[in-house]
């Protein structure tokens, strides 16, 4: 079967089904026939808080939940969040909308013993949002507040930018143009981006104006903050003006965008103080009123503290004392508190906000969280304990942590053997393929720049890549490579099936081949071939149609990883985009050489390699169409079994970064 050549095209992201508990805890949300609900379907809007009372008369559910319902509109791809709290019951959120959106809620799993409810979701198509903003118990009333904040808008990361991440200060009027060549969104709308370091309670007035074009202005920060405009209502103007309080100190990032895709021209971005901005809203984790405590330490002290009457308490009841140090991103930390007094739990927020809770470390009632840092900046531990009202002293360090020994144990330098083949040029036997020759020459060559790459691995492409030449480069590499190393077996190229006999490795009764220039190795052999390595790990990477079948043979015996372009039963597209033989061959290359370094530690896992592997595929292959070999259409899906891989097993160690990378 021959690779079809597609591209991809925007993104969608795809929000997960109720699970069978919410589905029976509502089992219906049809308002009972003939009641008419208090608030109807009002409208929301971002940023918007709304005071409502449940009550005798409103809308119920077959369940018998009184349940107001309250509206938005919503564009593809964006992400929101819908937050409901009471005093007076036990709030639960519904929300439905298009595309099949369908998410409830009982208690926010993030706001540790709150009975608020919280839903974050994506918008799978445009259309209208709809609220139910109701009680957990049938019959339950009184007031409710109910908030929407806009996640994003919508889009990931831009690619590529003319003006990305250049900083201005308040009080400062920047010129700016968004012209081709400037970063996107996938929505199509070109982007520019600014910083801007903000306090906390710090009132922003952020203006947009364009005579080019309907300006649309965003910003984005520390805890998930997330705000946009696109009129200034105030001036019945296009112009974008959006007034914002910051909710803490940190990095923003203002986006300076249009309304609709491929506008572009000239514009004028302000940043000005505003004494009129709202007043934000205390951290829903923190009841107001106390005071502070805690204070900054760095890496490597120790402190000591007592939780006490009067100290800041969490909205649960327990004491809190607040600590802060700044950390490096792939920087490895031990945060410990121990306690004779009390059951010490800690939870450390991240610069960007992301929270990482511990109740016992190994004896049980002490904390210990290990942890390699996300990102650069300063970070916030929260010193607490397991139940409400618990007091006395504590010892609480900040130390340099320990690689675990699995990742301690892979040795640096050029520990990658690999044998590389692709095969774009079949002299006839085939139809020839763009690029594919070029997937295993330019991993070749990214490993060798990094010093991965041992010198007796070997690259076969084109007339090179026979059936004797890759059995031999095979073995001869096997017997050089030992148990302290990781292998490395990749092709980009045609792939095929072939009739079997059915058997429990081959159900469909089809064999899996790869097509090499004057013959095929199949399943079994390639198998057999792996049989012969006595290696630390190994890595079977396959951009071929129909590789996924390649699995079930190769990835069935301890230390063997297999990562595929497609399923056992579907073809493979050429990645012309970016000029690659395939989706997979790019994204391996990209990942295994610094990109999928998730948490900057200059190792690249088993697990942060298959998770960047599947977000890669999600935004850039989801709608790329695939077809089996009698026709059946579906879409081209990436296939990843670790088998015996465990998540932190390394598969290659980076060098270390330079000042240059690192932004020094």
């Amino acid at each position: 079967m021959l690779r079809t050549l597609l591209v991809a095209t925007t993104a969608l992201t795809l929000v997960a089904a109720p699970t069978a508990a919410q589905v029976a805890s509502r089992s219906s949300d049809t308002p009972v026939a003939g009641q008419t609900a208090t608030r109807g379907e009002n409208q929301l809007r971002p940023g918007q808080t709304v005071a409502g009372e449940l009550r005798r008369g409103d809308e119920t559910l077959s369940s018998g939940e009184y349940n107001d319902r309250w509206s938005f509109p919503v564009r593809r791809g964006q992400t929101w969040e819908v937050s409901l709290t009471s005093t007076a019951f036990d709030p639960y959120l519904l929300v439905r909308g298009p595309g099949g959106l369908s998410e409830d809620n009982d208690d926010d799993p993030a706001a540790r013993g709150s009975r608020d409810s919280r839903i974050r979701f994506t918008a799978p198509a445009d259309g209208e949002v709809e609220i139910g903003a109701t009680s957990y118990q049938p019959g339950e009333t009184g007031a409710y507040r109910l908030t929407l904040a806009a996640v994003d808008r919508g889009a990931p990361e831009p690619r590529g930018s003319a003006v990305s991440g250049r900083a201005l200060a308040v009080g400062q009027t920047v010129s700016g143009d968004l012209a081709a060549g400037d970063a996107r969104l996938d929505s199509g709308e070109f982007i520019d981006t600014w910083t801007l370091r903000g306090r906390r309670g710090q009132q922003l007035d952020i203006r947009l104006t364009s005579a080019a074009f309907d300006p649309y202005v965003a910003i984005s920060g520390p805890g998930g903050f997330s705000d946009f405009n696109d009129d200034d209502a105030e001036a019945g103007s296009r112009d974008s003006r959006l007034r914002v309080t910051l909710p803490a100190d940190g990095e923003y990032t203002i986006g300076a965008t249009s309304y609709a895709p491929g506008e572009s021209g000239l514009y004028r971005l302000a940043v000005l103080a505003d004494a009129g901005a709202t007043a934000p809203r205390p951290p829903a984790e923190i009841a107001a009123g106390h005071p502070s405590s805690g204070g900054s330490l760095a890496v490597g002290e120790t402190v000591t503290g007592s939780l006490a009457a009067g100290d800041e308490t969490l909205g649960s009841g327990e004491y809190v004392d607040t600590w802060r140090f700044t950390g490096r991103r792939g920087q490895r930390v031990a945060v410990e508190l121990t306690s004779s007094a009390f059951d010490a739990y800690t939870m450390l927020v991240t610069p960007s906000g992301e929270q990482f809770d511990n109740d016992d470390g190994e004896d049980g009632t002490d904390s210990r969280q290990q942890l390699v840092l996300p990102e650069d900046g300063e970070y916030e531990v929260r010193v607490t304990s397991y139940r409400p009202g618990e007091t006395g002293s504590y010892r609480f360090s900040v130390s340099a942590g320990r690689e675990p020994p699995r990742q301690a144990a892979v040795a640096g330098g050029a520990r990658v053997f690999a044998l590389m083949v692709g095969v774009s040029d079949y002299g006839g036997r085939a139809n020839d393929l763009p690029y594919t020759d070029e997937d295993a020459r330019k991993l070749a060559e990214e490993l060798r720049r990094d010093g991965s790459l041992n010198e007796a691995s070997v690259v076969l492409t084109n007339a090179e890549a026979t059936v004797a030449s890759v059995r031999d480069a095979f073995r001869r590499i096997a017997s050089e490579a030992g148990p302290d190393d990781m292998f490395l077996f990749f092709f980009s190229g045609h792939g095929d099936q072939q009739p079997t006999e059915v058997s429990g490795v081959e159900p469909d009764g089809k064999a899996e081949t790869i097509a090499l220039f004057d013959g095929d190795i199949d399943d079994v052999e390639l198998a057999r071939l792996f049989d012969t390595l006595d290696t630390r790990l190994s890595l079977l990477v396959i951009d071929a149609c129909f590789s996924g079948g390649f699995a079930r043979n190769v990835v069935d015996r301890p230390g063997v990883m297999g990562v595929f372009s497609s399923e056992e039963d579907l073809t493979s597209a050429v990645a012309d985009k970016f000029q690659a033989g395939g989706y997979l061959s790019h994204f391996v290359r990209a990942g295994m050489t610094g990109q999928a370094d998730g948490d900057g530690d200059r190792l690249v896992t088993a697990g942060e390699l298959a998770t960047y592997l599947r977000r890669q595929f999600r935004v850039e292959v989801e709608d790329v169409q695939a077809e089996t070999q009698d026709g059946q259409r579906n879409y081209q899906n990436l296939v990843i079994d670790r088998g015996g891989v465990q998540v932190d097993d390394v598969i290659v160690r980076l060098p270390p970064a330079t000042a240059a990378a690192r932004g020094d």
